[in-house]
């Protein structure tokens, strides 16, 4: 079982940035393939970001250039840096890492940017 617990969110003017942090405990917890998904109010859940095992990134194209992924194996924390943030961005955050052909996910935190 994999526990997902993510962090720093709150709220922040438009154009400012927020770090949310994701940290992953558990006898087989890991960081290697990790993402980052939100749903606003209304709306389904998206995919925001992804790291795989290998390094590689990608991400959503309407936050191309403004968030950034990252991740330390040994903290098993992965992070998601949010910046030039919108309005468009408010939603509930959750992150979510793929052990042993199963996906778990974070109880969720929120993140709203007033205008």
């Amino acid at each position: 079982q994999v526990r997902l617990v993510e962090s720093g969110g709150g709220l922040v003017q438009a154009g400012g940035s927020l770090r949310l942090s994701c940290t992953a405990s558990g006898k087989s917890a890991n960081v290697a393939h990790v993402a980052w998904y939100r749903q606003a109010p209304g709306k389904q859940r998206e995919f925001v970001a992804r790291m795989y095992g290998g390094g590689n990134s990608e991400y959503i194209d309407s936050v191309k250039g403004r968030f950034s992924i990252s991740r330390d194996f040994v903290k098993k924390t992965v992070y998601l840096q949010m910046s030039s943030l919108k309005p468009e961005d408010t939603a509930v955050y959750y992150c979510s890492s793929f052990n042993g052909g199963a996906q778990y996910w974070g109880q969720g935190i929120q993140v709203t940017v007033s205008s």
